[in-house]
């Protein structure tokens, strides 16, 4: 059974940093590509950021510059290191990936950048 479990949220002012981390289980992770996604109140679940197996990775436009996705294939880790936070980055965010086809979310952590 695959699983994945977010964590690393929490409540940061404006400027703030935070690092997300997603722990991952039943899958071989070095060969997956890996996502993070978020949820923001009232919103659709949008797309932040990728990477490939390869390690390439790639963003929406509202975090680049700001967000760094990474991987560790030893521990079979995601992470997503925030910087310069905004009030609408807050939501819940979410790592996913793909096996054969299927969709796997990862229960999800919240980040609340409020004053």
């Amino acid at each position: 059974q695959v699983h994945l479990v977010a964590s690393g949220g929490g409540l940061v002012q404006p400027g703030g940093s935070l690092r997300l981390s997603c722990r991952t289980s039943g899958i071989n992770f070095r060969l997956h590509p890996m996502d993070w996604y978020r949820q923001g109140p009232g919103n659709e679940r949008e797309w932040v950021a990728g990477i490939s197996s390869g390690g390439t990775t790639s963003y929406t436009d509202s975090v680049k510059g700001r967000f760094t996705i990474s991987r560790n294939n030893v521990r079979a880790m995601l992470y997503l290191d925030m910087s310069s936070l905004k009030p609408e980055d807050t939501a819940v965010y979410y790592c996913h990936t793909t096996r054969q086809g299927n969709h796997f979310w990862g229960r999800g952590t919240q980040v609340t950048v409020s004053p």
